[in-house]
């Protein structure tokens, strides 16, 4: 709970009055947006806990996807686009992105809140060997989010100083 606590809050750091400009930014042509970064952050999430949890998307359930208005599968999260993927992911505010993000976290708390410590050795994917426990899949998703916030917060120093 600590973790996606942390997650939510560098996410509001990294948003924080970000102007269009920054948020669709590019270091090169082929680089990730902060907007992309963002949007990927709450999906792998959303997509992850929610298979896990054996609930819905909050990217479904909750609308977010009509609201973002993407020109994407509604199953992406991210994984695997190209840079025009990448770049597809423009005119949407700084708050949009920070909200799916939160309500993504709030729900992911919710969940955990529901686990014991025994639920954490529960196998919930057996595509990898060894299979994925539970626990195994929240440190990923906690390790991949925090990665992708400090590359978006990266991204931001080096536009905002040129």
């Amino acid at each position: 709970m600590d973790a996606i606590g942390r997650v939510r809050s560098i996410a509001g750091t990294v948003a924080r009055s970000l102007t269009p400009e920054l948020l669709e930014g590019r270091l090169d042509p082929e680089a990730n947006t902060i907007a992309w970064l963002l949007w990927h952050v709450g999906r792998v999430q959303d997509a992850q806990v929610a298979d896990a949890a054996g609930t819905d998307e909050v990217w479904i359930a909750d609308g977010w996807v009509d609201r973002f208005g993407l020109p994407f599968d509604s199953s992406a999260t991210g994984y695997r686009q190209s840079a025009d993927e990448v770049g597809a992911v423009k005119g949407i505010a700084a708050e949009l992105l920070l909200g799916y993000i939160e309500a993504v976290c709030d729900r992911t708390v919710a969940y955990l809140g529901t686990l014991s410590e025994s639920d954490l050795d529960r196998v919930v994917d057996r595509n990898w060997s060894p299979p994925v426990t539970l626990a195994a899949r929240l440190v990923s998703i906690v390790s991949d989010d925090l990665q992708h916030l400090g590359q978006a917060a990266f991204i931001r120093g080096v536009l905002e100083r040129t």
